[in-house]
């Protein structure tokens, strides 16, 4: 299998993939959930009658309330923070009307949405950071005429590939379906990112042992070895933890579904760039510094 021969049509995909959602952010952007944009979140079941719950927290005083219809048969009230005497009042009318069954309340107040969004991107910022560090000292050996920065760049180009694949589902999911992202989603995303740099680590680590043994004198077919030295583990590793996660998903409940859908997308394109962007993007780059040699 020549992996680098079709480079082009590798990069191809990514873009058919990446491109409807960098669309999708730009005009939607993402649907945020009231841990970033605060208020009130109240789960129901018993009762799919949208009209009717609309109707009844109106009258108790509910500014614009929105419902969204989940899996199980439940639905979610979201409205501006709601204080317990209040929240109280709208689940007694929503019992004795309905007889439905409040199976979540949560609030979230508008100074700790803010927190929480300023620390998510905290978070994500000095994930990245580190990895460059990391990644820039781990090769720092690399045999020449390869540099370390090459492997850190293009590792990094990787993994901003697989959080644009997943944000711009989300943000597709978001605006079609009504799938809004939390706090929980920010532990994916890192989650995510560790898998993904540590998947192209795997294959990077390859090169290199292949370079200090063979040199660089065909660093193409160097590249596309090591690429397969390292594919069924890949492909098998994935395989095995998206099958666990796809059970996740089916099988939990509604308040995990958001998280593991996000890491289901993140280690199915991770797995991708690993392989067919991470170590094609280095070749690019090095025919490109030998020809202007």
């Amino acid at each position: 299998m020549n992996i680098m021969k079709y480079r082009k049509i590798w990069f191809g995909i990514s873009l058919l993939i990446i491109i409807p959602g960098v669309i999708s952010i730009a005009l939607w952007g993402l649907r945020l959930g009231i841990d970033f944009t605060g208020g009130s979140l109240m789960e129901i079941s018993g009762t799919q009658d949208s009209d009717k719950v609309v109707e009844i927290v109106k009258k108790e005083g509910v500014q614009d309330p929105i419902i969204q219809k989940v899996s199980g048969g439940s639905l979610i009230i979201r409205s501006k923070e709601l204080p317990e005497d209040k929240h109280r009042q709208v689940k007694k009318k929503l019992e004795e009307e309905l007889k439905v069954t409040e199976t979540r309340f949560e609030t979230v107040g508008p100074t700790v949405s803010k927190d929480i969004t300023q620390k998510a991107f905290l978070l994500i910022a000095a994930a990245s950071a580190l990895i460059v560090v990391f990644l820039a000292y781990s090769f720092r050996k690399v045999p020449k005429p390869v540099s370390s920065w090459q492997f850190c760049v293009t590792a990094i180009i990787a993994l901003l590939h697989d959080v644009l694949v997943m944000l711009g589902v989300f943000s597709i999911l978001g605006h079609f379906f009504n799938v809004e992202i939390d706090s929980m989603f920010v532990v994916a995303a890192l989650t995510v990112i560790g898998f993904s740099v540590h998947d192209t680590i795997v294959v990077f680590d390859r090169i290199r042992e292949n370079l200090i043994k063979r040199g660089s004198a065909d660093f193409e077919q160097l590249a596309n070895d090591s690429v397969l030295e390292t594919f069924s583990r890949s492909i098998n590793t994935s395989f095995l933890t998206f099958l666990v996660l796809l059970t996740l998903y089916l099988l939990g409940g509604s308040t995990t579904q958001v998280f593991i859908l996000a890491l289901l997308v993140g280690i199915a394109t991770g797995t991708y760039s690993s392989i067919f962007n991470a170590a094609p993007m280095l070749v690019v780059w090095q025919n490109r510094k030998r020809r202007k040699k």
